[in-house]
């Protein structure tokens, strides 16, 4: 769970048609929200459906790789089922922009496929794992790079089962200049 700050910065990195941004501008409307996604027509949807809501996000194109941000800007970055889309190379960089780009104690928020913890799961994962470039977060490395990337602590907060495999929430926090 996030807790955000009045008049904060939050950036939902690879955001899509806007759901999630949408969500998190409308549940907390002191908060500025910004979209980034590499697909201009998905931004297009998401900016309609932010016209047709009435509610104010910006929304950017780019790239996760490359966030066109200055260092610091945010208090909590997002990234929901965007990151398995990513080479591993690419993950690792991503999560190295979104320390960037987040304040001291600000908060990396990541819902995306993790590693399976039961039998069903484990089956589901023979098929996914060969499905884009999910096979890193299936073997429970995404948590790792994101320790690499420098957060700390690093945690999963929670993970459900669903028909595509394991899904895992993961919160992680930039640190403090002192307790870098």
């Amino acid at each position: 769970i996030a807790h955000y700050k009045p008049n904060g910065q939050v950036l939902d990195m690879g955001c899509g048609t806007g759901t999630l941004t949408l969500l998190i501008k409308q549940t907390h409307p002191n908060v500025a929200v910004y979209g980034l996604d590499v697909d201009p027509e998905v931004l297009d949807i998401a900016r309609r459906k932010a016209e047709q809501t009435g509610v104010t996000i910006v929304l950017q194109q780019g790239t996760a790789t490359c966030l066109p941000y200055p260092d610091e800007s945010f208090d909590h970055v997002f990234a929901s089922l965007m990151l398995h889309h990513l080479t591993r190379q690419d993950k690792q960089q991503a999560l190295r922009e979104a320390f960037r780009v987040l304040k001291p104690g600000g908060e990396l928020h990541i819902a995306d496929f993790g590693k399976p913890h039961d039998s069903v799961m484990r089956l589901i994962s023979l098929v996914m794992r060969w499905a884009e470039e999910v096979h890193d977060n299936i073997l429970g490395l995404l948590p790792v790079f994101i320790a690499d990337a420098g957060f700390h602590p690093v945690e999963e907060t929670t993970r459900y089962r669903t028909v595509v495999g394991a899904i895992a929430l993961y919160r992680a926090c930039k640190p403090m200049r002192n307790e870098l």
